[in-house]
């Protein structure tokens, strides 16, 4: 019983339009109360899941990537994707995606690449001929690929739940980032041409070159990130605040943009952002403990390994229940709730915890442009004043394209493990 209105009034208030932290507390309270457990249990495992060093990275990250951003760092990386990429047919599309690749490596996060690049892209290509809904669904579909790119907050998060190196992980989410950005470039490319989307003249040798070194000194925050993990001269946690410094650094006295009367008002809006993340973290920490209680992620595996023990079948009916998961959760919130029995699953058939981490988050990251908590999605058509159906629709092409991604990296383990491997050493 007690069951049974955990789940029902987790869904009931998702359904309602609750913030999905909200949910799992409301959820985890009722449950709590209808079985008569003490309610000081719920800040108890709030703490108790919060309370990993690991976590300090998501501060660090996100105040870095807001003081780079406030310190001109969109408009470089958008001249840099244009100088790029801009000249082919449906090359500001193109665009877009290169610059999602570009702004990942510094926010780690999509809502943010959506908000900052969208901005920008989303009213710029409307200008140049493309239809708003387009406009819309490429800045939403090709922002899921920053956070697949170092540095990332759900691999950080994997990182806390697992034990796997978050140095590693970082590795692992790049070449399939890099596969997502290509795939969908050519899906932009295709659309194109078959649309006869505009094409901007080639603006010279002189241009690109300007435009790298004009955002060369944001593009290698990422490498004083990876480089650091590499070399293991800082921890993640290090390393975060070392880019804070770092961003800060560039922003007011390299691009001189940041000024210093705005960076209180900067660390503010990143301590509301990270507190609303370690929010959902505290949450949703509470209500697996709980699921952990019933026994649920035991009867998760023992369920999956009665209809086969086959690592490729396996994978499938993993991808599956994420695809269906990302649908109706936020990220956080469903790799804090399944990602440890599902690793533990997945580690029963021999699938390695590098791999199975990598496709997971690929997987939770689609989700993100799904309906009906498709937040990237909403995001994007706020930016542009479009409705929802038509952005859906236009989004679809890039959704098959980062799937076919996902079921790439998930049946080639390579992809996701060759170059840690490569750079670190044995995987965990």
């Amino acid at each position: 019983m007690e069951l049974f209105l955990l789940i029902a009034t987790f869904f009931a208030t998702l359904a309602i339009g609750v913030p999905v932290a909200v949910c799992l507390g409301l959820s985890s309270l009722a449950y709590i109360l209808a079985a008569g457990l003490p309610v000081v249990i719920i800040p108890q495992r709030m703490y108790a899941g919060m309370d990993v060093f690991v976590l300090l990275c998501i501060p660090g990250f996100i105040l870095a990537g807001n003081l780079m951003n406030f310190g001109g760092i969109t408009e470089r990386i958008i001249r840099l994707a244009n100088a790029l990429v801009g000249w082919m047919r449906g090359g500001l599309a193109m665009a877009n995606v290169a610059d999602s690749m570009l702004f990942g490596g510094v926010s780690g996060t999509a809502v943010a690449d959506v908000a900052a690049t969208g901005g920008v892209m989303i009213p710029g290509m409307k200008k140049s001929g493309y239809p708003a809904d387009f406009a819309a669904a490429i800045t939403a579909a090709s922002s899921t690929v920053g956070p697949m790119l170092p540095p990332s907050v759900p691999m950080i998060i994997v990182g806390a739940l697992s034990g796997i190196s978050v140095g590693q992980l970082f590795l692992a989410g790049a070449v399939p980032g890099v596969l997502m950005g290509l795939g969908m470039g050519i899906a932009c490319f295709v659309i194109a041409r078959r649309r006869n989307f505009p094409r901007q003249a080639w603006q010279g040798w002189g241009e690109l070159l300007a435009a790298f070194l004009g955002a060369f000194w944001a593009l290698a925050m990422t490498a004083l990130i990876i480089g650091g993990l590499l070399t293991g001269v800082a921890t993640p946690t290090e390393t975060a605040i070392v880019a804070c410094v770092y961003a800060f650094v560039v922003g007011a006295f390299v691009y001189r943009e940041l000024p210093v009367r705005a960076v209180p008002r900067i660390v503010i809006n990143s301590a509301v952002s990270s507190a609303g993340i370690l929010a959902l973290v505290g949450f949703a920490n509470v209500f697996g403990s709980i699921l952990a209680s019933e026994r649920i992620p035991q009867l998760l595996v023992t369920s999956v390994l009665t209809i086969t023990d086959n690592p490729i079948l396996v994978i499938l009916l993993i991808n599956i229940l994420l695809l269906i998961v990302g649908m109706f959760m936020e990220t956080i919130a469903a790799l804090i709730i399944l990602f440890v029995p599902l690793l533990g699953l997945a580690t029963s058939v021999g699938i390695d915890p590098l791999h199975f981490a990598t496709f997971a988050v690929l997987n939770l990251m689609i989700g993100l442009t799904t309906p009906p908590v498709g937040v990237c999605l909403f995001v994007a058509c706020n930016i542009a004043r479009v409705p929802l159906a038509g952005v859906i629709r236009a989004v679809v092409p890039f959704l098959i394209s980062n799937i076919i991604v996902l079921f790439l990296v998930s049946y080639y383990p390579p992809f996701a493990t060759w170059l840690p491997t490569t750079l670190m050493g044995t995987t965990p």
